[in-house]
């Protein structure tokens, strides 16, 4: 079958790699049709290489047809149409039975000190080959995969694997109190359904990014926005707008890759380009992520607000403004989104005609699996409109 492959820092392919096949009664083995580019998919390709080997199968969002699967596996058959979670959960275990599914205990990757193992990202979440390919093995398919009906559109489901969820994870975990504001940093595919999920439920979002296309998508669904180019003082302007106080809570949908840093960027780019025997403890050990927006996120939240961080980040010891939250009484709270805790909340709103969140408006190019490499050079470079990137298999 034909997978995307990580090849090396900036270099992926699509290349020519054996069938999955059932190794384990709970498997399934599930036919693409739709998968997506994430944002955490750019870190692998700009930075996380030392956790990477030549020849891994990216991607973690991905839908299809089930093609196979175990004795143990009853929810789904052969023929089912299927969202897989980009989080690989048994359901049963002492986690899952907590709603922590990005926790669960049974694909722990202990040997790292991970979450729950992970699609197409890397050996710290497993090395579980990735959805961007014809064919996906699904490991705890007794559990993981969510059964979408026939009829409309991949566009209007292939989000349940993980922007949906981890968008109304961020909100949930914001704490916005009622009529309550939250500033939301960073317009991309979380950042932008972070915003319209969290008007949906009665908020005033305030989004900011400095990519025109991000600004004008999120302003088309109601969301007030800023925009960075245009002002010294990001957090000053969100003060601005809030009475002097700042926002009641305050979204992270950057990451470790914010602009503003350049420092931090200049070691990225170093650490990425060393042997991985050398990069992988520099990685694990030491501060390596750009924090200009998390800073900018702590600085522009009220007096005893909260911080919801939904970017991923991977240095160990960043620093952070220590006196400036303890003073300010700022809570934090951040994570894996656990994909099937809020998939009772989202069906029915995906299922709905009326795309109260407008899911359909959030991919801007559709590709084929071929031009994957492509996908990710955009997306990447922030160019050609690109705030989602689809793949179509079998195109």
């Amino acid at each position: 079958m034909k997978a995307l492959t990580w090849q090396g820092p900036r270099n992926v392919q699509v290349t020519e790699v054996p069938d999955p096949r059932i190794e384990a009664d709970t498997d399934a083995i599930i036919a693409v049709t739709t998968t997506a580019i994430c944002g955490s998919d750019l870190h692998l390709y700009e930075l996380l290489g030392p956790f990477l080997e030549p020849g891994d199968v990216l991607g973690h969002e991905a839908m299809g047809i089930v093609r196979e699967t175990g004795s143990a596996v009853e929810h789904i058959k052969p023929g089912d149409r299927v969202v897989v979670p980009f989080n690989i959960s048994c359901g049963h275990c002492w986690m899952c039975d907590r709603g922590l599914f990005a926790q669960c205990e049974t694909t722990q990757v202990r040997e790292h000190g991970s979450g729950a193992a992970l699609f197409g990202y890397t050996k710290l979440y497993g090395s579980v080959p990735g959805g961007q390919a014809d064919l996906l093995r699904v490991p705890q398919a007794q559990f993981g995969p969510i059964k979408v009906p026939d009829g409309p559109p991949d566009e209007q489901f292939v989000f349940l694997s993980d922007v949906l969820p981890t968008a109304w994870q961020a909100v949930a975990y914001a704490a916005v109190p009622e009529a309550g504001t939250v500033a939301v940093f960073g317009l991309g595919p979380i950042g932008q359904m972070s915003a319209r999920i969290a008007a949906f439920r009665g908020a005033r979002a305030i989004g900011i990014d400095l990519v025109p296309e991000r600004l004008e998508m999120a302003s088309r669904h109601g969301i007030e926005v800023i925009d960075a180019r245009d002002v010294e003082d990001v957090p000053g302007a969100v003060r601005d707008r809030t009475d002097g106080r700042g926002a009641d809570s305050v979204i992270d949908a950057v990451g470790m890759e914010a602009h503003g840093s350049p420092g931090a960027e200049f070691v990225q780019k170093l650490v990425s380009a060393l042997p991985g025997a050398v990069a992988e403890p520099m990685m694990t050990k030491a501060g390596v992520d750009r924090m200009t927006v998390l800073h900018q996120c702590i600085d522009a939240v009220r007096r005893g607000g909260t911080i919801s961080v939904s970017g991923v980040y991977a240095g160990t010891a960043d620093p952070m403004p220590m006196l400036a939250m303890f003073d300010k009484g700022v809570r934090i709270t951040m994570g894996q989104a656990h994909v099937k805790r809020w998939i009772g909340d989202l069906l029915p709103l995906v299922e709905d005609e009326s795309d109260p969140l407008g899911v359909r408006d959030l991919a801007t190019h559709r590709l084929s699996l071929d031009d994957a490499p492509h996908g990710y050079d955009i997306f990447q470079r922030k160019e050609d409109g690109a705030v989602k990137v689809l793949l179509s298999p079998g195109d």
